[in-house]
């Protein structure tokens, strides 16, 4: 066997036993690959911060959600593990990253995951929804995070060299046209701006908070980019005239945001030292199960397991509600979230991609490397 076919292969080896290892972030190694992780995003990463928010009308903290999930409802949107708590799994954490809103003292150094249901890259995003936590107020509160670990670990010298060698997720942006362009009874930015120029807004006020996060210490970086959002369940309902046919101008401005997001990665590795930014394709990976639902084990693609109304996808999954009973054969969960099956999938391949397309320049498992 050539010497990249077989390193390929341990390395796949690699995965499945760490996967397998066990339910709750038991992996097959000693010591991770990196001393800590840090999360920013939205509903497909928060587990947690949105529990204690009393006027938040976006939390999952009940069941089913978290009827796959050893420890039941955590707060995640779905029936189990986030794509992030795979990718933690991968990197070789012993626990699954704990949510900023329950974290103190030396927890920190391990890194902690901000994320928070309804959040966007605008202020105004989710507003609808109640109480969240914006993507500028989550970098205000790594930016708090730093403040801590310098008293931690004795200086700004000692922090900034620990926090080169953290891994950081990002997933911003579903919100801002699901919960904003693309719900014009709440928001009028679908009828102010073209794709092109909302893409544009996002895009600058997004890269305002990556500055702010290199600024404190944020070296490695994987931007994920948007999903098929015109592929869920709530879209094709709302939007789809048979229910299963993608909405492709959802789809098509996704593309817009994701090829900008992509180009910033460039600029920024270009431009600031010791950058290392990379962009995970979501929507590449996406596609795959679309395409190819068989080979992931998939079945159902258009319809949420648990929901109320056409495609399960009018309105979310509701408290007690009875799910569908073959869990693993669905891509969503919900409404708008993916199942733990998919998101097992998206976690390993934004971790080691399996296709040039799904990682630029580098998959997680190179960042973490460099």
């Amino acid at each position: 066997m050539e010497s990249g076919k077989l390193m390929r292969t341990l390395v796949g080896l690699a995965i499945v036993l760490v996967l397998n290892a066990g339910n709750y972030g038991v992996e097959a190694q000693a010591q991770p690959q990196v001393p800590c992780f840090f999360i920013l995003g939205d509903s497909l990463l928060d587990n947690g911060n949105n529990n204690g928010i009393a006027n938040s009308l976006a939390k999952a903290n009940y069941r089913p959600y978290g009827i796959d999930f050893p420890a039941g409802p955590t707060g995640r949107f779905s029936n189990g593990k986030t794509a992030v708590d795979v990718i933690t799994q991968l990197l070789g954490f012993s626990d699954y990253i704990p949510p900023y809103a329950t974290t103190t003292g030396n927890a920190l150094l391990k890194g902690v995951n901000y994320a928070s249901a309804a959040a966007g890259i605008r202020e105004e995003t989710g507003r609808q929804l109640g109480g969240r936590i914006t993507f500028s107020r989550q970098v205000q509160n790594y930016r708090s995070t730093v403040s801590q670990l310098v008293n931690i670990l004795g200086g700004e010298s000692a922090a900034a060299d620990h926090l080169s060698k953290c891994v950081f997720v990002v997933g911003m942006g579903s919100n801002d046209y699901l919960n904003n362009y693309y719900m014009p009874q709440f928001y009028t930015s679908g009828r102010q701006y073209s794709p092109e120029q909302w893409a544009n807004i996002l895009i600058q006020l997004y890269v305002q908070q990556l500055r702010i996060m290199y600024n404190n210490g944020a070296r490695k970086v994987a931007l994920l980019g948007l999903g098929q959002i015109g592929c869920s369940p709530s879209e094709l309902a709302r939007n789809s005239s048979d229910g299963s046919t993608c909405v492709q101008s959802i789809n098509d401005a996704c593309q817009i945001f994701n090829n900008k997001l992509k180009s910033v990665v460039d600029d920024i590795n270009k431009n600031y030292a010791n950058a290392k930014f990379t962009y995970i394709n979501s929507y590449n990976i996406f596609q795959d199960l679309l395409t190819k639902p068989s080979s992931y084990g998939l079945k159902v693609l258009n319809t949420g397991c648990c929901g109320v109304g056409r495609n399960n996808g009018q309105i979310t999954c509701l408290p007690l509600q009875s799910p569908c009973q073959n869990r693993k054969e669905y891509l969503f969960w919900d409404a708008f979230h993916p199942t733990e099956a998919a998101n097992a999938i998206v976690g390993r391949r934004s971790y080691m991609a399996e296709s040039s397309a799904d990682a630029y320049p580098s998959d997680i498992r190179r960042l973490a490397m460099l």
